[in-house]
């Protein structure tokens, strides 16, 4: 695994959605995203506010957030209106209960109206805390099938988060994004390790400066790209 620290940082999407969320709670990440030369991802609503804020930080945001049980024409909409407001990439929410109900057919379409619906990279969040084993392979198949970028594992939202056999399950299908109780670099090294490319992480600043702490050829100018 690399260790060069701007690809180190830059796989980190320092990550702020819980439902209390300020705009000044964005501006927070986004000022500790120009430093460190993370990623961001924030609540749609906050997009605009972003993009003009910081607009050389990659955004991500969030569709059918946190329960997935949108309508696929409400999840469609949602994504064109989030890349409309400058959102670089979209983690969306599986409809669960249909994945549970065998309704993989369903699943996949709605996958694959969300893809077609905007010219941006989307990750698929599959929820694997609240998924078997078969049922993890059958959402990552139809994200596959879907043509979808890359698989996520949690919102963070159910009890559980990423876990290094969930990610190496999924990593056999599409490049991951773990989710999910990430805290440490520790914790994020075995990530990487496991076969992640990215982390979402609402300590992101916290796992880079632990990273940069831990190694010594490492200068805190290597990562703070965004704001060139």
């Amino acid at each position: 695994m690399t260790t060069d620290a701007a690809d180190v940082t830059g796989r980190i999407e320092h990550t702020v959605l819980g439902p209390e969320t300020t705009p000044d709670d964005v501006i927070a990440v986004l000022d500790a995203a120009i430093e460190y030369g993370l990623r961001a991802c924030i609540p749609p609503c906050y997009l605009e506010l972003a993009d003009g804020y910081a607009p050389t930080v990659p955004l991500s945001t969030v569709v059918g957030f946190p329960h997935g049980q949108h309508t696929t024409a409400t999840k469609a909409a949602e994504a064109e209106d989030a890349w409309e407001a400058g959102a670089d990439e979209l983690d969306v929410v599986i409809n669960v209960g249909r994945l549970r109900a065998g309704e993989d057919d369903a699943v996949a379409d709605e996958i694959e109206e969300v893809v077609a619906a905007v010219p941006v990279p989307v990750k698929v969040i599959v929820e694997t805390p609240l998924l078997t084993e078969e049922e993890k392979r059958r959402a990552a198949e139809c994200a596959l099938e879907a043509d979808a970028d890359y698989l996520k594992t949690a919102t963070g939202f159910s009890e559980g988060g990423a876990t290094v056999p969930d990610v190496e399950l999924l990593a056999e299908y599409l490049p991951v994004k773990a989710s999910g109780g990430v805290g440490s670099w520790a914790e994020m090294e075995a990530m990487l390790d496991a076969g992640a490319e990215r982390i979402g992480a609402s300590s992101g600043d916290a796992i880079a400066r632990e990273f940069l702490d831990q190694h010594d050829t490492a200068e805190r100018s290597d990562v703070s790209g965004w704001d060139d």
